[in-house]
């Protein structure tokens, strides 16, 4: 098999995977609270390196000078605060990157705990402040529930304080965790983490910006610029193996025929 080819291939199929994560994060341009995705592209180290097993008889030196082509690499979350804007009067918004409200889900049945930017809040018929986007019950320091009265104007202050007829009914959870990279996307502004253990800590800068939302992190230039990168590259790739397959050919039925 021509080794061009196997390099062309993987240089379609890596632009692929970036054009679909950054198509992504066009999607969601104006997702409140929404963070971007990153991919990453490592290079592929030459066969004989990944395998020497294979012995010296197999090793082609001059192919592995060109390498083993491009590998996608780990995926990461840009985690980088989002401008802020007017919301309703129960919306809040956090500042600082490592910082998060606390969510109740219920997934299959089964409760569990996630995070969320998307300070977007409601109260469900129930008297519970919830989350506009999938009506999640927001969480209080103890990891409770916080169920408002029946009657009687609600605001929440900058310290997290959720105030109703003059008295504090709760303090909003604001949490940070001690490894943003175990952080993982559940869908709907969502995050969950891998580790076993909680990875909740108490955040750096809690403030809590009353009114207001955080925008999408995606910069939509930026993005669209990326997706043409990506599209870009991808048809180049795409031209080198029609190339290639031309220049089989005619060494196979051009300079390859006996006299």
């Amino acid at each position: 098999m021509n080794y061009g080819l196997y390099l062309s291939a993987s240089g379609v199929l890596t632009n692929s995977y970036r054009q679909d994560v950054f198509a992504n994060n066009l999607a969601n341009v104006e997702t409140i609270g929404f963070k971007p995705d990153v991919p990453a592209i490592r290079q592929r180290r030459p066969e004989a390196v990944e395998d020497p097993g294979t012995g010296s008889a197999f090793r082609q030196r001059l192919l592995e000078r060109l390498g083993g082509g491009v590998l996608a690499g780990p995926q990461r979350i840009d985690f980088t605060p989002a401008p802020l804007k007017p919301g309703g009067d129960l919306d809040v918004a956090l500042r600082g990157e490592n910082a998060f409200f606390a969510v109740r889900t219920n997934e299959g049945g089964q409760q569990s705990i996630r995070l969320t930017r998307d300070g977007r809040l409601s109260r469900d018929p129930d008297g519970y402040l919830v989350t506009a986007a999938g009506n999640h019950r927001l969480l209080d320091t103890h990891d409770r529930p916080i169920q408002l009265g029946l009657i009687g104007p609600v605001k929440i202050d900058p310290a997290g304080r959720v105030i109703q007829d003059g008295e504090t009914i709760a303090q909003i959870q604001v949490t940070g965790v001690n490894d943003l990279t175990s952080l993982r996307k559940q869908g709907s502004s969502l995050f969950a983490w891998t580790e076993k253990s909680d990875p909740r800590i108490a955040p750096s800068d809690p403030t809590i910006k009353p009114g207001y939302v955080e925008s999408s992190g995606v910069d939509p230039i930026r993005a669209l610029m990326d997706m043409i990168s990506a599209t870009k590259e991808g048809t180049a790739n795409g031209n080198l193996i029609r190339y290639q397959d031309q220049l089989m050919d005619r060494a196979v039925n051009t300079f390859g025929r006996v006299a």
